[in-house]
């Protein structure tokens, strides 16, 4: 943000209590703010595992050391991060800035605009949500042309969206500095909540969430070197290294199927015959016998999956690829779960045929429906 040219609180990273203590001497103010640095909103609202409030807090600078302490290795459970929580493995340390007004901003992408869409309100804080569900007339939207860019008078209706009670034009300049991040930097997101206006009227990015669009890492390298895998779930990094893509989900029924579509049916399919689907892995239309295998593991490695449905309908994939794969993982895993496994497409007697011949114990399914009662059945 600051490469940017919009105005940041000065602030320093701490990983450990010697580093916090650090950084709070650097700043040299009386009071400074510490931060729980996780990959989660409404922190400020948050509660550590041990019973400790809040992930962010002003305070003393002789209280550093103790805060450091207490949030340093802890896990921080918010509104967004799940019940899970979140590993706090790095401290944000930032100077207390004199706040004034605090203000909602963001830029979004817009399906219905098919680009990005300014989200401004004149009161911000820690919940946007209810104000939005409360007051949906004081939140402002601005479409912005990806082509054309930003224009002066849509950075004023902002900055008069905002409320701005400063230097107008200085505030418009904000509002461009955040746009130019959000574009330069190929970001899918830019929240600020608060953008605060200090006692002089400046607009102050107090606050911020941003997301980058993955697709861009090639281009954004500085970015993604910054990635902290220790806030992913473990099953979801390990799926990307083979180019998979995965999400985990709370059943008990694995699923392992080629297109985001027929993973999108598979797991509805699925709860409609009363089971619940553990996790959404979708393989693609290109993946090889050593991907298939990758897959397969990383939905066995969950304890919760209790059965297994491999849903492949092969266009581009081919059944006998997805059936050596399936055959080769089974006997590396030593699977003891029911596993249910639908083909349908290119190659398919011939992977049907690799199946039989495997001597594993495999529940085959004739169709969707039938596979789907056969995975809820084998529970």
């Amino acid at each position: 943000m600051a490469e940017k040219g919009v105005n940041v609180p000065f602030g320093l990273p701490a990983h450990t209590v010697e580093d916090a203590v650090a950084a709070a001497e650097t700043i040299g103010d009386d009071e400074v703010v510490i931060k729980a640095q996780i990959l989660a909103g409404g922190r400020g609202l948050g509660t550590f595992a041990n019973g400790f409030q809040g992930g962010v807090h002003v305070i003393k600078k002789e209280q550093v050391k103790e805060y450091a302490d207490k949030m340093l290795g802890g896990t921080l459970i918010t509104k967004q991060s799940g019940p899970a929580g979140k590993p706090v493995n790095t401290l944000l340390l930032a100077k207390k800035m004199n706040l004034v007004a605090e203000k909602y901003f963001a830029i979004m992408l817009d399906r219905s605009t098919m680009g990005p869409l300014i989200i401004a309100c004149s009161e911000g804080g820690t919940s946007i949500e209810d104000l939005a569900e409360e007051f949906p007339e004081k939140i402002i939207k601005v479409p912005i042309d990806i082509v054309a860019g930003i224009t002066d008078a849509q950075a004023m209706q902002v900055v008069d969206g905002l409320q701005v009670t400063g230097d107008k034009a200085k505030a418009a300049e904000q509002i461009k500095a955040l746009y130019r991040l959000f574009a330069e930097r190929d970001c899918t997101m830019v929240e600020v909540n608060p953008l605060a206006e200090d006692d002089e009227g400046n607009l102050i990015a107090a606050d911020a969430k941003i997301g980058f669009d993955d697709n861009a890492e090639f281009r954004q390298s500085a970015v993604f070197e910054k990635r902290d895998v220790s806030q992913e779930d473990p099953r979801e990094v390990a799926a990307a290294k083979w180019d998979l893509n995965y999400v985990g989900l709370d059943g008990n029924i694995g699923c392992m199927v080629n297109g985001a579509g027929l993973a999108m049916a598979t797991m509805d399919i699925i709860a409609a015959y009363g089971g619940q689907p553990a996790n959404f892995l979708d393989v693609g239309g290109s993946a090889k016998v050593d991907q298939i295998t990758a897959a397969f593991k990383i939905i066995s490695e969950d304890k919760a999956v209790k059965a297994i449905l491999v849903n492949i309908f092969g266009g581009i994939m081919k059944c006998d690829v997805i059936a050596e794969g399936v055959v080769q993982a089974t006997k590396e895993v030593g699977l003891k779960i029911p596993l249910v496994v639908r083909l349908e497409g290119t190659n398919v007697k011939e992977g049907k045929a690799i199946i039989d011949a495997s001597g594993l114990n495999i529940i085959s399914a004739a169709d969707l429906d039938d596979a789907a009662q056969k995975a809820c059945a084998a529970l």
